[in-house]
């Protein structure tokens, strides 16, 4: 399924609160208008085996989400269901999967993207800060750079809330992450940034970027992301959440044992690729180029930038001077192959 997440409280549901409307909320209610559960599976959920891949947060899109419940195969199904959905939120397939299977435990790995103006990499003392900027070849070598950095296993204690800095749980493994080429709309350049890993904590992918944007604007040095990674604690900022969109999860293992076995179909995006991202093109990138214009989110946050103490917990001559860029680089970006550690997977939906 697809949903552009302005105006919801997230994906996941509050059953017994109205106060805050979910995308949950309305999928149950159109599940039960249109004769696909019964009425007291949408009250508890539990009796129709509902799990979605990945609870996005407030005012997060998804392009790729994926839940498996258990429900009547009626005909027509997913027009009926489509019926009774506002038109921000559809239903892109429908597949039989195996007995209890569990979109989030299933799920061996997200990707995520995240829509930003451009402008947000502009240096802070040598640069225009405004619609005019456009985003040079040689910065965004520069970004690609820092976030090849983040590939591997790294213990990302420091890019979430309440996680010890030796918890396992911490150590997570990032299999891609750059920056593509940048576009502009409505006279404002855009860039999309996306991130494929196992798993993410919360806020975890708004802090990789809000570092690495600390970074390129000359906020922080090059040093700080292998910093980050220790066991000491580090100020790292968190990128707004208005760009952040589910793009798609992953459910490679389950493919390979199932997806040809002539009773199941692989569970891939292959079919719905055109509608994503015709969804995309009409609900989501306008709502957030439309809601940066307006609000200004991304602006606001640059300008908090100045109060983050980046080199606070530094061990060391904290005052001392970063050497060569290009000789930093070399030594702390390196690629950690990925470990396995005992941890709950949290997924996303397509």
């Amino acid at each position: 399924m697809a949903y552009s997440g302005k105006g919801y409280h997230g994906m996941q549901r509050n059953v017994g609160s109205s106060q805050f409307k979910t995308i949950e909320d309305e999928l149950v209610k159109s599940l039960v208008k249109s004769g696909c559960i019964p009425e007291n599976h949408g009250t508890d959920m539990k009796k129709m085996s509902f799990q979605r891949c990945a609870r996005t947060d407030k005012g997060v899109s998804a392009a790729g989400q994926v839940v498996s419940l258990k429900l009547w195969l009626i005909d027509d199904i997913m027009e009926k269901i489509n019926g009774q959905l506002p038109s921000q939120i559809r239903v892109l397939g429908l597949k039989r999967v195996t007995g209890g299977f569990n979109s989030k435990n299933k799920c061996d790995a997200r990707t995520y993207s995240y829509m930003l103006p451009t402008l947000a990499f502009a240096h802070k003392d040598q640069e225009k800060q405004d619609d005019g900027y456009r985003l040079s070849k040689e910065t965004l070598e520069r970004v690609n750079k820092l976030f090849t950095c983040y590939k591997g296993t790294h213990n990302f204690h420091n890019f979430t809330s309440q996680k010890a800095a030796r918890d396992p749980s911490a150590r997570r493994y990032i299999m891609e992450m750059f920056c593509e080429e940048p576009f502009i709309r409505q006279g404002m350049e855009f860039a999309v940034i996306k991130v494929k890993g196992q798993s993410f904590m919360m806020h975890q992918i708004r802090k990789m970027i809000g570092l690495v944007i600390a970074v390129v604007k000359g906020y922080a040095s090059d040093g700080i992301l292998e910093r980050s990674w220790g066991e000491e604690k580090v100020d790292i900022p968190k990128a707004p959440g208005l760009g952040l969109v589910l793009e798609k999860v992953h459910f490679e293992k389950y493919n390979k044992r199932f997806g040809s076995d002539g009773l199941h179909e692989p569970l891939d995006w292959a079919d719905e690729e055109e509608k994503i991202l015709a969804f995309k093109e009409e609900h989501i990138y306008p709502t957030i180029i439309q809601t940066e214009r307006e609000e200004q989110s991304m602006v606001n946050w640059l300008g908090t930038l100045h109060i983050h103490d980046f080199e606070a917990t530094a061990s060391g001559a904290q005052n001392s001077k970063v050497g060569p860029q290009v000789g930093l680089m070399r030594k702390w970006c390196k690629v950690v192959e990925p470990t396995v550690f005992s941890t709950t997977i949290v997924g996303i939906t397509g």
